[in-house]
């Protein structure tokens, strides 16, 4: 058992990645709980691909905090809009 849940941590303390621009392939900072990060040399956006447990965990709400969650979930929507 877990004192905390271990797929929230890079929401509480994010983690850094390092990826390549694929348009000027300057390096760009990408932090866990960014969604997306402009280029700094192009302004060519970069996404981040890593898939939250927010997204499908039922206490996630209480495991990262409701502003947290809301924000998280918000980006989500907007970037995988439900089709009707």
């Amino acid at each position: 058992m877990f004192d905390r849940c271990p797929g929230a941590a890079d929401q509480r303390t994010p983690t850094l990645t390092i990826k390549k621009c694929p348009q000027c392939g300057e390096e760009v900072e990408v932090f866990s709980n960014d969604f997306k990060v402009p280029c700094q040399k192009c302004g060519f956006i970069i996404y981040n691909d890593i898939v939250s447990c927010v997204q499908w965990c039922k206490h996630a709400r209480e495991c990262v905090g409701e502003e947290m969650y809301l924000r998280l979930m918000e980006q989500h929507e907007k970037m995988h809009p439900v089709k009707k």
